[in-house]
C-alpha cells in the first residue's frame, strides 16, 4: 500500500537586490526583497515499498539523482529526522525555466521538505524544516515560506512583509547561460551606480504604493550581467518604453521581469518581446503558505 501527495513549488523574483559585504568565507551578505509568483513546478511524492529514494524529471537539463537539490532535500530529511528505511519517489514537472534566477531548484527542494514531512508523518515544526532548508541553500528557507519577505545575511534572515499591490508580472528569459558564482565574483570589481532604497521600498509595499515601489527598486548585479549580455538591458528598457511601471532583472539573471497593474498593457509587453527570448510568460504574485 502506498500513499502520494502533490504540491506546487512557486518561483521567486527579486523586487530588489543589494550586496552589502563579502564574508571571509567568500559568501556575500545581501539585502533583498523577494517575492513568490504564480509560476510553479509540480511535485508528486509517492511513498513506496519497492525502491530507495528515486527522482524522476523528464527535463533534459535537470539531474535525476543525487546532484538534484530536491533529492538532496529528501535524503537530508531522512538522515536527520527520519529513518533510513523511509522511501519515496519524487516526480518533478518543470514549468520554471532552469538556471533563470527564479529559484527553481530551491523551490523544488523546499516543496520536497514540506511534502515528505507530511507524507512520512514526521510532524516537524516549521523551525526545524527551516534549519534543514538552510543546509541546502540560501534561497530554500524563503521558498519554504513564500510570500513577500526582506532577506538579509546570505538570504536566510527573513522578515515577513505584507503582499504588494496586485500586479501583472511578465517574465522574459533569453537563451543565455549565467554563472551566479561568476557574477558575484565580478561584482566585487565594479563600482555600483544605483542601489535599491530598501527602506523606501518596504514603506511603499506596506502602503500599497506602486509608484513608490518602482522608484525604490534596483538590482546591483545588473551592472555585471548587462555588461556580458546587452540583450537583457535592451529587454528591460523596451519593457519600460512599452509602459511597464517597473522592470528589473531577477537574481543574477538572466530573467527580466516587468510589472504593470493593467492587463492590456501586460499583453502588449508580452506580445512585443516574447519572440526575442527562449521563455516568456505573464503571471501574478503568489502569497505565502
Amino acid at each position: 500500500m502506498s500513499s502520494s501527495l502533490e504540491l506546487l513549488a512557486p518561483a521567486k523574483i527579486n523586487l530588489s537586490l543589494d550586496v552589502i559585504a563579502r564574508r571571509e568565507d567568500g559568501y556575500h551578505l545581501v539585502e533583498m526583497v523577494v517575492q513568490t509568483i504564480d509560476l510553479c513546478d509540480r511535485i508528486v511524492l509517492e511513498e513506496t515499498k519497492s525502491s530507495e529514494l528515486k527522482l524522476i524529471c523528464p527535463h533534459p537539463y535537470v539531474p535525476s539523482g543525487a546532484d538534484n537539490l530536491a533529492w538532496q532535500a529528501a535524503a537530508l530529511l531522512r538522515e536527520e529526522y527520519g529513518h533510513p528505511n523511509l522511501r519515496a519517489t519524487i516526480t518533478i514537472t518543470k514549468n520554471i525555466p532552469v538556471a533563470a534566477g527564479l529559484a527553481g531548484g530551491s523551490t523544488d527542494a523546499a516543496a520536497v521538505l514540506k511534502g515528505l514531512n507530511q507524507l512520512w508523518r514526521l510532524n516537524l515544526p516549521e523551525r526545524e524544516l527551516t534549519k534543514l532548508a538552510l543546509k541546502l541553500g540560501a534561497d530554500v528557507p524563503f521558498c519554504l515560506r513564500g510570500g513577500t519577505a526582506l532577506a538579509r545575511g546570505i538570504g536566510e534572515e527573513l522578515t515577513v512583509l505584507p503582499p504588494p499591490p496586485k500586479l501583472w508580472i511578465i517574465l522574459f528569459k533569453p537563451n543565455v547561460g549565467i554563472s551566479t558564482r561568476e557574477v558575484y565574483e565580478a561584482f566585487d570589481e565594479i563600482k555600483v551606480h544605483k542601489r535599491p532604497r530598501t527602506e523606501s521600498l518596504l514603506a511603499a509595499i506596506c502602503a500599497g504604493d506602486l509608484q513608490g515601489m518602482s522608484g525604490a527598486m534596483a538590482n546591483v548585479l545588473e551592472s555585471v550581467t548587462f555588461a556580458r549580455f546587452p540583450l537583457l538591458q535592451r529587454l528591460k528598457q523596451k519593457a519600460l518604453e512599452l509602459g511597464a511601471t517597473a522592470a528589473l532583472m531577477s537574481g543574477s539573471g538572466p530573467t527580466i521581469f516587468a510589472l504593470t497593474p493593467d492587463y492590456r498593457r501586460a499583453v502588449t509587453i508580452f506580445n512585443a518581446l516574447k519572440h526575442q527570448v527562449e521563455f516568456a510568460c505573464a503571471t501574478t504574485f503568489k502569497e505565502g503558505y
